[in-house]
């Protein structure tokens, strides 16, 4: 059995610790409020647009635009948005899952990043990591969804991708975040959206025009969405992951008191009975 300062030293390790994981819970907390209502008041327009974009295309018939072919050469573009920190659970690890179990060999894959967790990771991994916005991470805007969506579009006019990807992880509720991975470009029309397609879509002045403005505010839209959709997982993951550590904290000093009892009894006994020993040899 571990010595009574040894016990005592670990117990207050652990409530030292215990002190840091409800703060960064608090913290949390506080942020995930924010991140929440953001995410939400995103999320009608995020999803509207979508649907939008899909439903005017199935109505568009072929159209001959760089934006809707599929490409030969070039890579897979994946943007990947994670964190800036850890002890978020498995907040970081299943995106970047998404990223290697995606069946693309690493070698056609060019990686945009957002958030050095997902960086670090799949540079360890030997990723391309063409470009890192991490810094915007932390309040990201519209204005920045729009840069990276230009980055994007640029490598794709030039030939450099041929496809491209968005990694994220979508909010459910304060418990419930899914990682997912959704294509951006080649848009993707909706197969049930082309068969009830109906009236055809007309364009003005012309389809080739009009798709170079929707497109490029279709791709940022996305990629908005996305941003606020994961600053609220990571802070609901936190969250989460945080209020385990103060629970497991808790019960682990529970464990420690009822030890550090047992040794103090068992020390006060062996006291006792060194001194009623000591009492029978005087006598």
């Amino acid at each position: 059995m571990a010595s009574m300062r040894d016990i005592k030293r670990r117990k207050v390790s652990i409530q030292s610790t215990q002190q840091i994981t409800k703060a960064m819970k608090l913290t949390s907390t506080v942020k995930l409020q924010k991140a929440k209502t953001r995410a939400e008041q995103s999320k009608p327009y995020f999803d509207f647009m979508y649907e939008t974009v899909n439903a005017m295309l199935a109505k568009s018939g072929n159209i001959d635009h760089p934006y809707l072919q599929a490409k030969d050469t070039g890579k897979t573009a994946i943007v990947v948005i994670t964190s800036n920190r850890g002890l978020a659970g498995g907040y970081n690890n299943n995106i970047i899952k998404l990223v290697t179990e995606s069946g693309i060999p690493k070698e056609d894959v060019v990686i945009y990043t957002v958030g050095t967790k997902g960086r670090d990771a799949l540079a360890r991994r030997n990723y391309d990591i063409k470009e890192d916005y991490s810094d915007i991470i932390e309040e990201p805007q519209y204005s920045d969804a729009n840069v990276i969506s230009r980055d994007l579009l640029d490598a794709f006019e030039q030939g450099e991708i041929k496809e491209i990807y968005l990694a994220y992880t979508f909010f459910k509720n304060t418990v419930s975040h899914d990682p997912r991975r959704i294509k951006l470009l080649p848009v993707e029309i909706d197969s049930e959206e082309t068969q009830e397609k109906g009236i055809p879509m007309n364009y003005e002045p012309e389809e080739e025009e009009a798709l170079d403005l929707i497109i490029p505010k279709y791709i940022t839209s996305m990629i908005y969405g996305a941003l606020m959709q994961a600053v609220a997982s990571e802070n609901g993951a936190r969250m989460q992951a945080m209020d385990s550590a103060t629970s497991n904290a808790e019960e682990m000093i529970d464990s420690l008191s009822l030890l550090y009892n047992r040794a103090r009894q068992g020390s006060i006994t062996q006291e006792l009975t060194e001194i009623i020993a000591g009492a029978d040899a005087i006598s």
